[in-house]
């Protein structure tokens, strides 16, 4: 069992930069791919950034490529989402969740198990 509390949501100005914190707790959390996804009001919940167990390769969403980036502190079990030149449509509630999927699935929520309680992100334009 993994358990996942994300923080360091809040208000940020357009163009301004939030960092995003994923702490784990529980066995295994290394072995695991971490994902981060987001969802905006009325919308589906969709992918934002992965990096694999290895900590090697990191995935983006076009959306945020260039202005997030995807990190991982092995020894703290936590892994980071650092946002900048943030624009109002990543205003949203962003998750962290722990999974093992293979690489065409790594977009794919549901292949995750584990799930942060959120955190909400807001860009004042």
């Amino acid at each position: 069992q993994v358990q996942l509390v994300d923080t360091g949501g809040g208000l940020a100005q357009a163009g301004g930069s939030l960092r995003l914190s994923c702490a784990a707790s529980g066995q295994g959390f290394s072995t695991y791919t971490v994902a981060w996804f987001r969802q905006a009001p009325g919308k589906e919940r969709e992918f934002v950034a992965a990096i694999r167990a290895s900590g090697g390769t990191q995935h983006y969403a076009d959306s945020v490529k260039g202005r997030f980036s995807i990190s991982r502190d092995r020894a703290a079990s936590s892994v980071h989402l650092q946002m900048n030149n943030l624009k109002f449509e990543d205003t949203a509630v962003y998750y962290c969740a722990a999974g093992r999927p293979i690489l065409s699935a790594i977009r794919n929520s549901g292949m995750y198990y584990y799930w942060g309680q959120g955190t909400q992100v807001t860009v004042s334009s």
